[in-house]
């Protein structure tokens, strides 16, 4: 936004009509020159444009003007603005300079390479070039293959990085969303896999596995029913 009022003659007109602003402040705060304001104060300049307030368009408040109004060395100072106006959408591709024209090239090779799932069209928005050049930079029929570098467009200054981010993130919205994949039936659950199969092929639980594990005889219990029975004493 420009530090200059809207209309500057005309609010210059009012300022000179209605102030006892130094012609050096009303120049400073118009952007004028202070002859030219001298001018318009001896009706040789200006004339037939009526007084725009600027008390009154939000330009200037009654404070600033009233402290200027004291100290003729102080400079005028425009009120910040109440609305934010947004910048106009640019329609059609992107304008180059001429100076970076010969980079525009390594900047599609970058793009076509780091972001794949850009459309041309994004990429014309971007960097403002036609569809058959990254037809032919992306399948290496270009011209100038064997010399193409790739480099990143917004360090060559052809495109912003929030206008790459935007592109980017519009081509992820678009994308289509990722399917889940189903579970693998033939898959075991950990409790299946550390659990062995019975004969039938029914899966034991991990309670009663254990309990069987404990349930194991020893050594000495199991050679205890080979041991020689003991021989009864003769009679005499």
């Amino acid at each position: 936004m420009s530090n200059a009022p809207l209309m500057p003659k005309a609010t210059a007109v009012w300022l000179v009509d209605n102030t006892a602003l130094s012609f050096d402040q009303i120049a400073a705060f118009c952007k004028l020159h202070p002859l030219e304001v001298k001018a318009i104060a001896d009706g040789e300049a200006a004339q037939g444009i009526k007084g725009l307030d600027p008390i009154m368009t939000g330009q200037l408040t009654r404070e600033e003007l009233e402290k200027a109004q004291k100290d003729p060395s102080y400079r005028v100072k425009l009120a910040p603005p109440k609305v934010t106006v947004p910048e106009p959408k640019r329609r059609g591709p992107r304008y180059t300079p001429v100076s970076k024209r010969q980079d525009r090239p390594n900047a599609i090779l970058w793009l076509v390479r780091n972001h794949p799932e850009l459309k041309d069209a994004q990429i014309v928005r971007l960097v403002g070039t036609t569809k058959p050049t990254i037809e032919a930079i992306r399948s290496r029929t270009h011209w100038n293959s064997a010399q193409l570098t790739p480099m990143d467009p917004v360090t060559l200054g052809i495109c912003k990085q929030i206008d790459l981010d935007l592109e980017v993130k519009k081509s992820a919205a678009d994308a289509p969303a990722r399917q889940e994949m189903p579970e693998d039936p033939t898959l075991l659950s950990p409790e299946e896999s550390l659990n062995p199969e019975d004969p039938f092929g029914n899966f034991k639980p991990l309670e009663e596995t254990s309990k069987e594990q404990d349930d194991v005889p020893d050594a000495a219990s199991v050679f205890a029913n080979f041991a020689p029975a003991p021989q009864e004493e003769e009679e005499e």
